[in-house]
This record gives C-alpha cells, structure tokens and sequence, in this order.
C-alpha cells in the first residue's frame, strides 16, 4: 500500500486529495524526482508531464486536485502555504495566527489561514511574483478586515480620512421602531458611488450602517477590489443577496433548497447564504462570510443582521454556526467562492 499522503500534508486548510488520482501521484513523483536530480534531469532534457506553475529553481511542490479543481502549493519541507480555486479569487494562504472573537460567541475561531484576493479569476497558472507578495503582506486580511466592523470595533480612517471601518450598525429606523434594510457600503462610507455613469449618493441616516450585502460588497468590493454593480453583470459583484448567489463572480460551491447539511470543502472566505425570512421562502435573503472551525469544531461564520444591529460572529438571537439545527443552520442553503 502506498504511504498515506496526508501524512506528509499536515496543515491542508482542505481534505487531502483522494487516492487513486494517478495523475496527481505521478506529479508528486516527478516533481520528488526533478527537485533532487535537477542538475540531471536538465541535462537529460526530461520532460515532466505537467502545467508550468511555479519555476523548479523556486523549490514548490505544486498539486494540481482535479476533484476539488484547485491548486495546492507546498514548500520544501512539505507544509502547505497556498490554495487557489480555478475560477476563483478567493486565495488561502498560510499565515501568522490569529483569534477572532466576540464577547456574544460562544467560541473563538483560531486559525493561520489568511484570505486573499487576486485581480481576476484563477486560470490554473501561479503568478510566482503574487504569490511571494501575497505571503509577505502585512496588512489585514479579509477575515481581519471583516472583524474590523463587530460591535466596538475602533474606528480606522483611509490616508485621506476617509472612516473606513469600525463598529457598523445595521440600518436607518423605521417608524416602527424596526431596522431597514438597505445601508450599502457607500452608505457606510458616506460618499457617492459612480457604477459607469449611474451614480448612486449615499443615505444620511444609513452613515455607518452596513446590510448583510452591503457588509459583503465591503469587504470584497470597496476594501477587496472586486468591481461593484447594481444589477446583475458578467464579472461584477451585485447589490442584492440572491443576485450574489446567482451572479457573482467565482463559483457555487454547494446549493440546495432545503437546508444544506453537507458542506464539505467549504473554507474561509466563502459566502454563506441563508433563506432565513418567511416573507422570501424559497429565496435567499441573507449572506454572510465562512470564518473557519471554531474551538468547539463548530462552522462558524460573520454577518450583518438586524438581531444584532450589524456584523457580528456571535450567537445573540440565532447562533453563527453552520452545523446543526439552529436558526441560521436550518436556513443554510448555499456556499459560493468569490
């Protein structure tokens, strides 16, 4: 029998690929072969049989999972430092690690798997520059900038003093008393958005409100940089939540249209979506983001609600876990990788 592979692979942020994947092996193979014989091999003009991804003088294990269609990078000594999804711009990279809590969950999410974003797509071929970039760079990350918006968040300025993060509220008050929804990200940010002439002003009483998709367009949208649009387009990241589910860039990972119990290869970063309201049964009407296992093995994730008046990870009025028969759990309908 052949030696265990995920014995060799002990941080895959993903499950190991299966085996009898024949071609992966014989790359693993080669790729053993060409790292320690190099100097031969290159005299010998051996050809290895696979897509160029990294240059061999870099020294990275490249594994290419036709099952899962991603791209796994190790380094020399076998540990894992980069996953990319084909058609995707969601990058996992491996990282310092970090916490992330709140006061109101029940478990923290400890993790050394960052979240990243390239400027198009994966197309199966590793910009080796990016790469080396994107596992030096000290700035936040999706998920750290997602818990840049829970309740008493500090608040952040741009270089131009522009309050871009910090605690969020969900939205303005209705004449009931209830939250609406509707506060954007410009919104947020109270400035004017202009989506190719259509230019879209930010409302007074939504200043620092963010709605579950407008907390989703900010962080991928206005901090990620993935262009925005109003109404569904090719390439562009929509306003409302079944429009993201449907329209967005990337790929669904998962639908169903009843509750979702299976949500094997999820990882963080991913949009969750939930049909969570009986005024939209049989479509979806809230979005949050995957965050990763938390220390009680349970799926947690982040969203804007008006339960907790804004983002939060917590577990007032409905627990922020995927797994099980809670409120959010049994609304679970889909994962999407932007």
């Amino acid at each position: 029998m052949p030696p265990d592979r995920c014995q060799k692979r002990p941080n895959p942020p993903t499950a190991c690929p299966e085996s009898g994947q024949e071609s992966v092996l014989y790359v693993q193979i080669m790729l053993h072969i060409r790292r320690h014989l190099g100097s031969v091999l290159t005299a010998l003009s051996l050809l290895i049989p696979t897509t160029p991804l990294l240059p061999a003088a870099e020294n990275y294990e490249v594994i290419a999972n036709t099952a899962t269609q991603q791209v796994e990078v190790y380094d020399t000594k076998g540990e894992w430092i980069a996953t990319f999804t084909n058609g995707a711009q969601t990058v996992l990279l491996a990282g310092v690690q970090r916490t992330f809590t709140e006061a109101t969950a029940s478990a923290p999410v400890i993790t050394s798997t960052h979240v990243r974003l390239l400027s198009k797509p994966f197309d199966g071929n590793l910009d080796q520059g990016w790469l080396r970039s994107a596992l030096a760079d000290p700035t936040p990350d999706l998920l750290d900038t997602a818990a840049q918006y829970i309740h008493d968040a500090p608040e952040i300025l741009s270089s131009s003093a522009l309050h871009i993060g910090g605690d969020a509220g969900y939205g303005a008050t209705s004449a009931d008393g209830t939250l609406r929804e509707g506060a954007d990200f410009n919104d947020y940010l109270g400035v004017k958005w202009d989506y190719a002439g259509r230019l879209d002003s930010p409302e007074a009483d939504e200043h620092e409100a963010l709605d579950c998709s407008g907390f989703i367009r900010m962080l991928f949208g206005y901090r990620g940089g993935i262009p925005m649009t109003l109404s569904p387009s090719p390439g562009l990241l929509p306003r409302r939540t079944f429009q993201m589910f449907e329209d967005a860039p990337g790929r669904i990972i998962h639908k169903s249209e009843s509750q979702l119990k299976a949500i094997d290869g999820i990882q963080p970063g991913d949009l969750v979506f939930f049909d969570a309201e009986t005024d939209t049964a049989g479509q979806v009407d809230h979005v949050g983001m995957f965050l990763g296992t938390d220390t009680n093995g349970k799926h947690r994730f982040i969203s804007s609600r008006k339960s907790a008046v804004g983002p939060t990870m917590g577990d007032v009025n409905g627990r922020s876990i995927l797994d099980g028969t809670g409120y959010y759990a049994k609304a679970l309908r889909g994962v999407r990788r932007l």
